[in-house]
């Protein structure tokens, strides 16, 4: 059945990337899947938490903000003014961050902290999926800015990290990567991080009512780890654009 927008079930909205895109940051990209428009940057602090301090580990933290205006009506006020952030920014916030850490070898970072700065400027579904993907665009190209400075001597990228999802919408057909009216009306909506070589960092899952079997997960899974393949292909493309070998970044598998 053709979905709203005339994809077929198994297609990703169209995706643009428009690296260094913030000339501030060490590293940004302006990531755009459909109508979903996302700000990310790379900021590089010579420091870490309390926590870490003379442990020779480095850290990688993230912050997730909607733009009042990202919506149809305009939002009341930000997060952060005059009221502490939304549990639901908290809660993509640290998502973001669990799955760009799975992307770096902190041990191999030193005493640095890398600060990922998401900031939704439109918002049409996938935000968070759309935070993770251009995240690391934008990491990888801070990674290579303050390598080819000198100041990072080791490979610390394992390898590219993407996330999409994936819902159980009309006739029980399995879809992917959800816009808002179809997430909204999902029967089930999974949200789905993984890696370059189909491993799985996180699956963030709900079924709407009544329960769904094993199998409908299983299948929702391998339809995500497909677009999640097509996406590190374009992030690598994007990087390769910008001047980014990323081969030079990226540590050796192990065998």
């Amino acid at each position: 059945m053709p979905r709203i927008d005339s994809r077929s079930l198994d297609a990703l909205r169209p995706v643009t990337m428009m690296p260094g895109f913030h000339s501030m940051a060490e590293g940004s990209v302006l990531y755009r899947a459909g109508k979903t428009l996302v700000l990310c940057t790379a900021s590089v602090e010579d420091r870490v938490p309390p926590f870490l301090e003379g442990k020779g580990k480095g850290w990688l933290t993230a912050e997730y903000q909607m733009h009042p205006r990202s919506n149809p009506q305009r939002r009341e006020q930000r997060d952060g003014r005059g009221k502490a952030p939304s549990g639901r920014t908290q809660e993509i916030q640290r998502l973001i961050g669990r799955a760009l850490r799975a992307a770096v070898d902190l041990d191999k970072l030193g005493e640095r902290t890398i600060a990922l700065d998401c900031d939704v400027l439109e918002a049409d579904g996938g935000t968070r999926t759309a935070s993770v993907t251009g995240g690391f665009v934008a990491l990888a190209l801070a990674i290579h800015k303050i390598t080819r400075s000198g100041a990072l001597k080791n490979r610390v990228l394992r390898e590219p990290v993407a996330a999409i999802s994936v819902g159980c919408i009309k006739n029980d057909e399995l879809a992917l990567d959800l816009n808002y009216v179809e997430d909204s009306a999902a029967r089930v909506d999974l949200n789905v991080v993984g890696t370059d070589s189909a491993a799985i960092i996180e699956i963030q899952g709900t079924a709407e009512g009544e329960a769904v079997h094993r199998n409908v997960i299983d299948a929702m899974v391998d339809l995500a780890l497909k677009g999640i393949a097509d996406l590190t292909t374009m992030q690598k493309a994007t990087l390769q654009a910008a001047g980014v070998e990323l081969g030079d970044l990226l540590q050796e598998k192990k065998k």
